[in-house]
């Protein structure tokens, strides 16, 4: 699962206490190894478990070889061993067996929307880029998994959880009428919102980039909406046919793993 944690902060130095303490509230998402990279005012966090390449070398905060990038990464991207391949070809080389060092590079080789088009996965990540100052927030096409930010005049923290972001001092708890007439509602909160103000949930198939003065854009790289509908020509059965081998091919990808696989269904 793993979990993430950072903050960028516009005036002062990140304080590597509370990045710990933010990356601490989250050793049930990553029980098997920790890291950060605090550098005047950038702080990545992260807590790992281990899937993919159980060896030191799957270790993050993870940087390209030139140390222009730094990733913390939570997810999988399924078709990692299809991508490497190529990037191999470009004349990078490869420490480890994870998909994180193959994400990592692949946004370095092609840039971010290039290469989140070729990624096949579930993810929620930061990337820290040293060239242009600026931290880019990523989450996945549908929002399988989460990432939580709260930006004021001062910093931008972020997290997999609202726990981490409860771990730092100058987190603001004010809470939001909207988000807790949502939350009690239906027992969750609708699109971006959550129940504290200023508080968000980065959108699914988006990212945010934040400039180290505190400039930020929302992005859009992926809607369902863009997916072109009635466009199957074929007749029923070659359709079932189709289907099949989609799911078969989805199941395949994701029984890669480096420890147990574990299957879970619920229905109703």
């Amino acid at each position: 699962m793993c979990g993430i944690a950072g903050e960028i902060s516009f005036d002062l130095p990140v304080d590597p206490r509370i990045l710990r303490r933010m990356t601490d509230a989250l050793i049930h998402r990553g029980p098997d190894d920790q890291g950060h990279h605090c550098e005047g005012r950038i702080g990545l966090g992260h807590r790992r478990l281990s899937i993919l390449d159980l060896s030191p070398s799957g270790h993050q905060p993870m940087w390209t070889r030139d140390r222009s990038l730094a990733i913390v990464f939570n997810g999988e991207v399924y078709n990692f061993l299809e991508i490497r391949p190529e990037l191999e070809a470009r004349g990078y080389r490869f420490v480890g067996g994870s998909d994180t060092e193959v994400v990592i590079n692949a946004i370095h080789c092609w840039g971010l929307e290039a290469a989140l088009h070729r990624f096949i996965g579930m993810f929620a990540f930061a990337v820290w880029d040293t060239r242009s100052r600026s931290l880019l927030l990523v989450r996945d096409r549908i929002g399988v998994k989460p990432l939580y930010y709260q930006k004021t005049s001062k910093r931008l923290l972020f997290g997999s959880e609202l726990k981490a972001l409860y771990a730092h001092p100058c987190f603001q708890r004010d809470l939001l009428h909207k988000g807790l007439g949502q939350f009690f509602c239906f027992g969750y909160t609708l699109g971006d919102t959550t129940v504290f103000k200023d508080t968000y949930k980065l959108p699914a198939g988006h990212y945010l980039r934040i400039s180290e003065f505190g400039e930020t854009r929302l992005t859009r790289y992926w809607s369902l909406d863009a997916v072109e509908r009635g466009s199957f020509r074929g007749t029923f059965a070659e359709a079932t046919e189709q289907l099949t081998a989609l799911c078969d091919s989805a199941f395949a990808y994701r029984l890669v793993s480096d420890v147990p696989v574990g299957v879970f269904l619920s229905g109703g």
